[in-house]
């Protein structure tokens, strides 16, 4: 049998606070043989989506427990955003990518929605491909009211009961809606203006819904933090209704309102063939990269290490990933060459496989913590503090985490030189070398974000951690 691959694009009500995302990431990738692809957090949405790829059962498995993460940290009581939403797992797309069915993702989708239910009381709708009834093919009507209305609905109308789950919602978490669809462009168009009401007219013009392009959703919503108004679009299907269509379409209708386009994006990741079909310059993406485009990252991901991808990515002109991520990568390359050595001696006194796999993890967990920083700092100024002082103690702890293990695993290293047989010598030696240069590296990363720490109790104990290293 050839390989199996799914994608889940699971989206989460929290945009805001790192630590809440990190923690998604975090129980998204404790299941063996998933991949991250691609995370992104975007405070003005107050949404945060994760895309996961993998065999199907790892990949199911990977999204149950980010839903129960999710429930167990966002209360949407408290939740505020432009993005629609009616859980704290909001949305839970399967997506076939090889040697997988739509059918067979369906019955995965059934699967997962089961377990929400059994194991978080969280009651589940169905969407798209997966949806029992044809009001819930498409995800808005579900989505009707957000989560204040259907709390009052689901209980007293039929009409709106889940397909799986009693009929009241989580009391913090809400509901979730899972699904299975074709492969899906969230793609977002910035106008020069901050008056919604256009933003509004132009998705009105050209969504499905009412009367626009077959393939695509919109809505006009306002992005405080840059005083613009954006039109937020998804494709359902590029190659019937393609990127560069529905990019002209906006901005002829921006025209006719006296206003430009002043920039696009491109949320989560594109397949490439949509690129194929579209010039870049004449999209204008603001942030368009190789390793945006599915293919490219799926391949290089489910290759052996993914290291010139990351090689990549570290020598690309944006700040992550960056000194932290290159500090934990090395520490996990000096962690792989003592388990290499360990084995060949026969030696069981130390589990350096445990610190290659922490150490690998934290290459991600760097760079998601310094994305984190840099999108606390764009949210409402009035909200910005808090959520900034969280941001920066991630930012903080992470790589102060990647020193204390390479420190340990510099000292059992120093241990292993010394035991090992010769012929090993330039092995532990260039382990060691690496060790060092992943606690040099981790150490200035937590001295870079030392200072913006507010909370004085917090820092004090970081700067005593890191005296302990010197």
């Amino acid at each position: 049998m050839g390989r199996r691959l799914i994608e889940c694009v699971p989206n989460f009500s929290e945009g805001r606070d790192a630590q809440k995302v990190a923690a998604l990431v975090e129980a998204a990738l404790s299941v063996a043989g998933v991949v991250l692809l691609d995370q992104e957090m975007d405070a003005d949405h107050n949404r945060s989506v994760l895309t996961l790829a993998g065999p199907p059962e790892a990949v199911s498995e990977a999204a149950i427990r980010a839903v129960g993460k999710a429930v167990e940290l966002i209360d949407l009581n408290r939740h505020t955003g432009v993005h629609p939403r009616i859980g704290a797992a909001d949305v839970v797309p399967f997506i076939p990518i090889e040697g997988v069915t739509i059918e067979d993702c369906v019955r995965i989708a059934e699967r997962v929605g089961e377990e929400i239910w059994r194991r978080f009381e969280v009651p589940v709708y169905f969407y798209e491909a997966a949806a029992r009834q044809p009001g819930r093919v498409n995800l808005e009507n579900i989505r009707r009211g957000q989560f204040e209305g259907l709390r009052e609905e689901v209980a007293t109308s039929q009409e709106r009961a889940p397909d799986i789950g009693e009929a009241r919602l989580h009391p913090t978490a809400g509901a979730t809606v899972v699904g299975v669809r074709k492969f899906l462009i969230a793609y977002n168009i910035n106008l020069g203006t901050s008056d919604v009401e256009i933003a509004k007219r132009i998705a009105k013009a050209i969504r499905f819904s009412s009367g626009g392009f077959r393939y695509v959703k919109a809505m006009g919503v306002p992005l405080g933090s840059r005083n613009l108004a954006q039109v937020s679009m998804n494709l359902t299907d590029f190659e019937q209704t393609p990127l560069h269509r529905v990019f002209e379409a906006v901005r002829m209708e921006a025209e006719r309102c006296g206003v430009a386009v002043v920039g696009s994006e491109i949320v989560g990741l594109i397949p490439k063939k949509a690129l194929e079909m579209a010039a870049e310059f004449f999209l204008r993406c603001e942030n368009f990269r190789p390793d945006l485009v599915l293919e490219n990252r799926l391949a290089d991901a489910t290759a052996a290490g993914g290291l010139d991808e990351f090689l990549e990515a570290l020598a690309a002109p944006r700040p992550t990933p960056g000194g932290g991520s290159a500090a934990a990568a090395a520490g996990a390359m000096a962690a792989a060459l003592g388990a290499m050595v360990a084995r060949l001696c026969e030696r069981r006194d130390y589990d350096y496989e445990g610190d290659r796999q922490y150490l690998a993890a934290a290459v991600e967990r760097d760079s998601v913590a310094f994305q984190a920083v840099m999108a606390a700092y764009k949210i409402p100024k009035a909200e910005r503090a808090p959520v900034v002082e969280e941001a920066l103690h991630t930012a903080a702890s992470v790589p102060l985490e990647v020193a204390e293990r390479s420190f340990q695993l510099r000292g059992r290293l120093e241990v292993l030189q010394r035991e090992a047989p010769a012929k090993f010598s330039s092995d532990v030696e260039t382990a060691r070398a690496l060790a060092a240069a992943a606690l040099a590296g981790a150490l200035a990363n937590v001295r870079i974000n030392l200072p913006g720490i507010k909370d004085e109790a917090f820092r004090l104990a970081l700067e005593e951690r890191v005296r302990a290293l010197q």
